[in-house]
């Protein structure tokens, strides 16, 4: 297998895990409305039962820092594929175990963890083993695996479910869903022992010759020793600063709170709210009747996947910084044009180009370029914790974002006769201004360059 064929592979199979993501989260779309009454549950339970995995992936991404530090990429890849394979057969219920709904959010817990796992190693493995000016495109294969997760449980839930009753979904339906994600579980985990482990975390356990090995299987003889040269310096040069990091410095501080900032507001686009709650968007914001939803729902995981391929192709070519910059004007007029046909009662082709210009805008800006910019900014000493914060804060604000939306879409206040239900969407435009300008103050352009480049940059501007 030749240098290129090999790279893409492994950058594949590592993606996986994003695919996970992307169908872990989506499966519980399909299911809840069927299981919600199998269970017989008030709203607040199924409220628990559908966000209680995000709690899981803010443990999981929490704990991912010292997991990558202790046994490497790899191997809490390793383990976030064993969980998501747990959380899979037990959200089904199967009948060796009781069925109870506590039982039940702790499967969903378990599969939140390998998703919190998953989303800081899949990324930081990826970039640490791809060349510099490929790493923005080999990054973003994680991303476009997350929306092909969305896009492939969307059709495999409604291939299931509809040539089902509604009694059988009822009874049975939804756990063939939550057991179809046993196929790309098994894959995932099958596949990881074939890939090498990060070349950087082997250099840094002082494994030098194993890390060459990969390097050059990866890259060729030539651009391998220069790639450990580098590699090397920056961790003689992190040694000689500091045997013990100090976190809380002016410059490593600064660094962490950057990226944690930008991972944040990912989710204070507002992406999760249109993702979670599209079916209510369409239904109750858009007019769209019940059986138009689904329909609804494949078109936004459509334009999703097909954007981030525009992503892909742009992030090396054009840069991080623009490509965001342009997402997020794009993203701005989407929630224009959605929040003004609702505002003044104009709600139509205009309402729904709207969301999907916004679909189109995150997906090729904000859902690939995070990964990418989080998996490259941070220093070889600090990449593994540095990543996990920024990670869990983006679960965490994920959490929010989830939880409130449905609370400022039904209060007395958007639905007074100024705002007629446009307020949480002008709120959104007011977080994509923020992040316009933080991006353009503190956020350094990394096309090109390699991740022991990026460390000087960081030392010159903080």
């Amino acid at each position: 297998m030749n240098k290129k064929a090999f790279l893409i592979l492994i950058t594949s199979v590592s993606a996986l895990g994003g695919l996970l993501f992307g169908y872990d989260t989506g499966v519980i779309n399909g299911a809840q409305f069927f299981l919600s009454k199998y269970f017989e549950l008030d709203p607040g339970m199924k409220g628990w039962v559908v966000a209680s995995a995000l709690l899981g992936c803010l443990v999981g991404a929490l704990s991912s820092g010292f997991l990558n530090a202790q046994f490497g990429r790899k191997n809490t890849l390793i383990l976030s594929a064993v969980l998501f394979t747990i959380s899979a057969w037990g959200s089904g219920m199967p009948s060796l175990l009781p069925e109870s709904v506590s039982l039940l959010v702790l499967f969903r817990i378990i599969g939140g963890v390998g998703i919190g796992l998953a989303s800081m190693s899949a990324p930081v493995y990826i970039a640490e083993i791809a060349p510099s000016k490929q790493r923005g495109t080999l990054v973003s294969f994680y991303q476009l695996a997350i929306v092909i997760g969305f896009f492939v449980v969307f059709l495999v839930t409604y291939f299931i479910g509809k040539d089902l009753t509604e009694t059988q979904n009822i009874q049975f339906g939804w756990r063939q869903m939550f057991w179809s994600e046993l196929i790309p579980c098994a894959l995932f985990l099958l596949t990881l022992f074939f890939v090498p482990k990060s070349p950087r975390w082997l250099y840094l356990k002082g494994r030098d010759i194993e890390a060459f090995k990969t390097l050059k299987k990866i890259h060729g003889e030539v651009l391998a020793i220069d790639e450990q040269r580098e590699i090397k310096k920056s961790i003689e040069k992190n040694q000689n600063q500091n045997k013990q990091v100090n976190y809380f410095s002016k410059t490593i501080l600064g660094i962490i709170i950057i990226g944690t900032v930008f991972s944040m507001m990912q989710q204070f686009t507002g992406i999760n709210a249109v993702l979670y709650y599209g079916a209510d968007i369409f239904e109750k914001a858009l007019g769209f009747g019940k059986d138009d939803v689904l329909a609804q729902q494949i078109l936004l995981a459509g334009v999703n996947l097909v954007f981030t391929f525009v992503a892909m192709f742009s992030v090396d070519r054009f840069g991080r910084k623009p490509l965001v910059i342009i997402g997020c004007v794009g993203m701005i007029i989407g929630f224009l044009l959605l929040g003004l046909s609702l505002k003044y009662n104009a709600v139509g082709l205009v309402s729904l180009i709207g969301v999907l210009l916004f679909i189109a805008s995150f997906a090729m800006s904000m859902g690939p370029v995070v990964w990418v910019v989080l998996s490259e900014m941070f220093p070889n000493r600090i990449r593994s914790v540095a990543m996990s914060v920024a990670v869990a804060a983006q679960w965490g604000s994920n959490y929010i974002v989830s939880q409130s939306f449905p609370v400022v879409m039904e209060s007395e206040l958007n639905e007074n006769t100024f705002w007629n239900g446009s307020l949480p969407y002008f709120i959104f435009i007011g977080f994509m201004i923020f992040l316009i300008i933080f991006i353009v103050k503190f956020i350094p352009e990394t096309k090109g360059k390699s991740l022991e480049e990026l460390e000087n940059i960081w030392e010159n501007k903080l």
